[in-house]
């Protein structure tokens, strides 16, 4: 594992609440850790926001939004302001690569090459929007006519992960600020540092006080809080589906606010005889390591057909074994650790049980060193379909290799999952293509790549991968409210 060298502590300037423009101590004084995950030391105290505080930055929020400018802006105004956000974004890129790196255990260089400047472009993009919401004219039936207005839909509180922070952050705010909604975001409780240097910057970039709100804290309290709030119009979530399903409970118990869930994936990428192996076990690496694993549309289920699997296993081992695991400061490093100790144990606890029923181990399968939170990239084969490693989300560097036969088998046992967020086809037959891609019931479908996404690609769950849509266009429907405004096109006898 790589450990040599020192990386200096990234400066931690923010680790209060963000609430009406101004950092401030919890109500309660009380603060939590934020822990590095190559050593498990402390990286900072941080201000751990529960019901009050919640509470405090709704009504900043509700305020911003009923008697605020924001809304009441041009969406050309709220454009340029998101603008200068996502500039003041790309300026502080080294800052807020390291934060994510030291705080969720993510490679330096990929921040620096995706997660920042991907959430800049986020902003961008909703940028360009914010002036081009438009509603339509409704020829009606008899002497009516009418028009839809598309509205923002008030408070909206978001709810983020801890796999890629910043990233997360933008792809919530964005849409919610172009079109004039005002905002209370809870980050991971693993993972706040970003977030709250974003709140800096978004002051600084002219956004008025009280429409954008951090407030860090843990789910059960900061979390439930705000998905239960009356106040609160509109919930977009992104984590697991157990806790989706506290969200739309909570949401159920207090006003029946609208959400928009992206949860969890077990996600199958699908290898053809026709596929070049080289290419394959490079896209297969992709959709199983990216990220130490830790990511929703992780394709961590690899069905290959039986000509080629095993040229593609040898393969497979060989590349997984190349990677290099170890401080994800490092630039010769493919994997740092995993996000905390928790996660780190539930990983290894699932390889475990891969060796009980029956599994068998290619390569990887332990810890990388004696500190951190260091997991070796990890093959099995011999898995069957009804195995814990090949039916739940397991949010680590494990890949489950299966053979097929058919396509008709290969569709069969892709759809055999409780989750649809994403899938992968490697082939190039045609038609192949259209018919695994056609029957697949997941969110988005890669052929012959994998992680292609941006802010122009809408992102959504079938089945219990939840609901709605993160990016494009579509994700702005999710903020809006549509109104229909009728009028007679004059005056008729009994009126």
């Amino acid at each position: 594992m790589s450990t040599e060298g020192k990386m200096k502590m990234p400066d931690i300037k923010f680790t209060k609440l963000f609430i009406d423009g101004e950092f401030v101590d919890a109500i309660s004084g009380k603060t939590f850790e934020t822990i590095d995950p190559r050593s498990g030391e402390v990286i900072a105290r941080v201000a751990e926001g529960d019901m009050a505080d919640i509470n405090l930055a709704v009504k900043s929020a509700r305020e911003a939004f009923d008697h605020g400018e924001w809304p009441r802006m041009s969406g050309a105004q709220r454009g340029r302001i998101m603008m200068r956000f996502a500039d003041l974004i790309d300026e502080h890129t080294d800052e807020l690569a390291a934060l994510d790196a030291i705080d969720a255990g993510k490679l330096l260089s990929m921040c620096k090459i995706a997660d920042v400047p991907g959430s800049a472009g986020n902003l961008r993009y909703y940028a360009g929007a914010a002036d081009k919401i438009h509603g339509e004219t409704l020829k009606m039936t008899m002497n009516y006519q009418g028009y839809t207005l598309k509205e923002p839909i008030g408070v909206v509180g978001g709810i983020i992960p801890w796999n890629f922070p910043i990233f997360m952050f933008s792809m919530k705010v964005s849409p919610a600020l172009a079109v004039g909604c005002t905002i209370v975001l809870k980050p991971a409780e693993q993972t706040p540092l970003s977030a709250l240097y974003c709140a800096h910057l978004a002051k600084e970039a002219g956004i008025p006080d009280g429409v954008l709100n951090v407030v860090p804290g843990f789910g059960s309290t900061a979390g439930s809080a705000l998905a239960s709030h009356m106040d609160v119009d509109k919930i977009l979530f992104t984590g697991s589906t157990e806790v989706g399903r506290k969200i739309m409970e909570a949401s159920a118990r207090s006003n029946l606010k609208p959400l928009s869930l992206e949860l969890g994936g077990k996600s199958p990428l699908v290898i053809f005889d026709d596929a070049d192996v080289d290419m394959a076990t490079n896209l297969a690496q992709i959709a199983s390591f990216t990220n130490k694993g830790e990511i929703c549309i992780a394709g961590s289920r690899v069905f290959v057909q039986e000509g080629i699997y095993d040229e593609f296993l040898k393969k497979a081992v060989e590349k997984a074994e190349s990677l290099k695991v170890g401080d994800p400061f490092h630039v010769d490093t493919n994997q740092g650790p995993q996000v905390d100790k928790i996660q780190f144990q539930k990983v290894l606890s699932y390889i475990e049980s891969g060796r009980t029923d029956g599994a068998t181990l290619a390569t990887g399968g332990s810890r990388c060193g004696d500190k951190g939170y260091y997991i070796q990239p990890t093959i099995f084969t011999d898995v069957k379909d009804d195995m814990m490693i090949a039916k739940d989300e397991i949010f680590g560097p494990v890949m489950s290799l299966m053979k097929f036969k058919t396509t008709e088998e290969a569709i069969e046992r892709a759809n055999d999952t409780k989750y649809g967020l994403a899938a992968g086809v490697v082939t190039n037959d045609i038609n192949i293509m259209n018919q695994v891609s056609r029957s697949i019931r997941a969110g988005v479908i890669w052929v012959n790549c994998y992680l292609a996404s941006g802010p122009d690609c809408p992102f959504g769950g079938y089945k219990m991968s939840g609901f709605g849509s993160d990016q494009g266009m579509d994700a702005l429907d999710g903020v809006l409210k549509k109104k229909s405004i009728v009028t007679p096109i004059y005056k008729t006898p009994w009126l």
